[in-house]
């Protein structure tokens, strides 16, 4: 392909930081400095961006993704012409926006008025074309009310707000877009999603960074991963999205491994509770991806009774969703009379394990368990988190109606 035809081309990118190891603020703590053993002199190097490569097509729809400390930012910044590469070369093919920090060149001792006009003179624009566009900037940012207040009375979204209604007025080849401008309420929101729709459908080049992977697979035509500086994943926006998935479950499940994030123990004066996550294959996990071996979510809940229980009781799981609403439960008075725990004795054991169905949408549930008397009048057990768990992958919400997903419960009693 010929670079005439790339909006941006990138080959062999690296860029790196100097770090100080130690630094002095007066004369006084450098002489002190001199006589510290093992002092460290100089600089650390980062190596942030090691050794990129990729080309990005006129009117694409483009994401770039990537965890926490991966280059993101720095890569856009590259792109954008605030830093330089230590190596390589970027070649931006028309001219570019980055919608990367609004609102620098903002005066807070100035009102939302007078920054708008001070914003678009910062952006190329006369004052006569500030002044046609002026009425569309303020009630897209929905800021009407506001406008002779000084900027520094501004909430920080109210600040974003205006300086991303100002900024989309600018007429580029090419935008970079952060994920920050998905600011304010859900009204707002779709109006940035709208304004990323129009931008699509006018074969504008844009370049989205996002945490969200409902946006990318949404938006973006192609997309790459970075992780420690590289690139892990790039081309199909559904292969990296998985591949993004997958690296973050994957590190949270590390940590249940680890102990970080176990549930532990909870201690009752009628009982401990126990609960134990896991998948068909009895692996620990608190992340559920679309894989064979995610197709169950076990939950076993042990209570070690500490002492007598004089009413028939029974216990129950309930699975809740991240807007604690009860969306699955499972308890062992559903099960044949004969196997519910009735009068529990100190030194009892019993377990209750549910074999559930994973058809949950993509989001975050919780677990709650409790232990209570047959006819609901005492509660001997109360847990609204017990436990947690994710559900990873792509194509599926947590929206809308769900049907109650097939489960499998037996209870284990341990005189």
């Amino acid at each position: 392909m010929l670079d005439t035809e790339n909006a941006i081309t990138v080959k062999n990118l690296h860029k790196s930081f100097r770090l100080p190891h130690e630094q002095h603020s007066g004369v006084k703590q450098s002489i002190l400095g001199l006589f510290k053993r093992n002092r460290q002199k100089g600089y650390e190097t980062q190596h942030v961006l090691k050794g990129i490569d990729f080309e990005i097509k006129k009117g694409e729809f483009f994401g770039i993704i990537g965890r926490n400390g991966s280059g993101k930012s720095t890569l856009l910044k590259t792109l954008a012409g605030i830093y330089t590469p230590d190596k390589g070369e970027v070649k931006i093919n028309g001219s570019l926006v980055p919608f990367i920090e609004l609102g620098v060149g903002f005066n807070p001792e100035l009102t939302g008025r007078e920054n708008i006009f001070l914003n678009g003179a910062l952006l190329g624009f006369s004052k006569s074309e500030m002044q046609e566009m002026y009425n569309d900037i303020v009630v897209f940012a929905e800021l009407e009310k506001f406008m002779d207040q000084r900027l520094k009375n501004y909430s920080s979204g109210m600040q974003v707000r205006l300086a991303f209604s100002i900024a989309i007025r600018a007429d580029a080849d090419i935008l970079l877009l952060d994920e920050v401008l998905a600011v304010g309420d859900e009204a707002f929101q779709r109006k940035c999603f709208q304004y990323f729709a129009q931008l699509k459908k006018n074969k504008k080049t844009v370049i989205l960074v996002t945490h969200s992977m409902d946006n990318v697979t949404r938006f973006c035509d192609r997309a790459l991963m970075l992780e420690d500086g590289k690139i892990i994943e790039q081309g199909s926006v559904k292969a990296v999205a998985e591949r993004y998935i997958q690296l973050n479950a994957d590190d949270i499940d590390q940590k249940v491994y680890q102990g970080s994030t176990k549930p532990g123990r909870t201690v009752n004066k009628f009982a401990d509770v126990d609960v134990f996550l896991s998948d068909k294959n009895g692996k620990q996990k608190r992340v559920f991806r679309n894989k064979p071996e995610d197709e169950v979510i076990n939950i076993k809940a042990t209570f070690s009774i500490k002492q007598d229980i004089a009413e028939e009781s029974f216990c129950s799981i309930t699975i809740k969703n991240a807007n604690g609403e009860g969306i699955a439960r499972f308890g062992s008075e559903s099960i044949d009379k004969s196997e519910i725990a009735y009068k529990l004795r100190k030194g009892d054991e019993i377990s209750l394990n549910s074999e559930i169905q994973n058809i949950f949408g993509e989001g975050d549930y919780s677990v709650a368990i409790s232990l209570k008397s047959i006819d609901r009048s005492e509660s001997y057990i109360d847990l609204e988190d017990k436990a947690s768990f994710s559900v990873a992958g792509l194509g599926r919400s947590t929206g809308g109606f769900m049907l109650r997903p097939h489960n499998k419960t037996t209870i284990e009693r341990v005189p």
